[in-house]
């Protein structure tokens, strides 16, 4: 459905992105994994024609987009980061100013307006002022705006960004019913949870490059680790992590906050030498568990830093 072919994009000496290669099929949902800054959103755009290109191409059906009224551009809607939304105006005829952008009035538009209302459930609120919505009510809308025209590709930039959990909730089921009527997202976030929910297929971009793309599944046979021992230190001020990765078969190691999470290939073998380090060199703790690694630990792994890092 869409090919990404060795895309790269500078801003001067600044390269946004570097060579940017994935495919995504008819009906899938690939997650544009990576912190701030990079290159998700630049990549996003790229696609949706909001940015050309240095150099590489993109493909729709195999179709290079020629220009903004290329109708293969039809096939793409966009879900931005930044709100596309009149809060002085009504739902209802915000969504009427956008579908008569992709020229559709009468009762072409009033099916398109009723239907995307109906999915993201503000059918009850169509005549209220946007700027009354909460944060989650215009995410919402955001999303129904994008949906007008019918698009099979759904391009995603963190659509979820600053809302609360039941509306982030709201939002997942818009998305899983969009992928039951056969979409094709692209969905871009830095919050792991979110992709290993509605993914396929994950994309981890990190300094402009993609550094992995498979499966989450395949994903997790990447990492030289099988387990994650997590420790709740009493005090974390001044701890290095990385002190740990002098121990005999630690491989990773992460704080957060007074959360210690440190990846082993075996467990039984490696937790009682971690625990014991962290014993005789003074850091008390007083809650351990072991996790499996998640898509946090792979990008770690990979890159050495966090998803969530600037």
């Amino acid at each position: 459905m869409l090919e990404v072919k060795g895309v790269t994009k500078k801003y001067g000496q600044l390269v946004a992105v570097n060579d940017i290669n994935f495919r995504v099929d008819d009906g899938e949902t690939i997650g544009l994994l990576g912190p701030n800054g990079a290159g998700k959103t630049t990549t996003v755009s790229i696609i949706a024609g909001l940015l050309s290109a240095d150099s590489g191409e993109v493909l729709i059906e195999g179709k290079q987009v020629q220009s903004d009224t290329d109708p293969v551009k039809l096939k793409i809607g966009l879900v931005p980061q930044d709100m596309a939304l009149y809060d002085q105006l009504t739902a209802h005829e915000n969504l009427t100013f956008f579908a008569a952008l992709y020229s559709l009035a009468g009762a072409k538009a009033k099916h398109a307006i009723d239907d995307v209302l109906n999915l993201v459930a503000l059918s009850d609120r169509a005549g209220h002022k946007v700027g009354t919505f909460s944060g989650g009510m215009k995410r919402r809308l955001n999303l129904a705006a994008a949906l007008l025209h019918d698009p099979q590709i759904l391009l995603l930039d963190e659509p979820t960004v600053g809302v609360d959990p039941q509306s982030r909730n709201a939002i997942f089921e818009n998305l899983e019913a969009l992928k039951k009527r056969g979409k094709t997202l692209i969905y871009t976030t830095h919050y792991m949870e979110e992709a290993e929910r509605l993914c396929d297929r994950i994309v981890i971009i990190d300094h402009g490059k993609v550094i992995a793309n498979d499966t989450l599944q395949a994903l997790h046979q990447l990492l030289p680790v099988t387990n994650v021992i997590a420790v709740e230190l009493d005090l974390a001020d001044g701890f290095k992590p990385e002190q740990m990765l002098a121990l005999t078969g630690v491989k990773s190691a992460e704080l957060k906050q007074n959360t210690l999470r440190v990846g082993v290939h075996d467990l039984s073998r490696e937790a009682p030498g971690v625990l014991r380090w962290l014993a005789e060199n003074g850091h008390s703790f007083h809650h351990v568990s072991s996790e499996q690694p998640d898509l946090e630990t792979v990008f770690l792994t990979l890159t050495g830093r966090s998803l969530r890092d600037s």
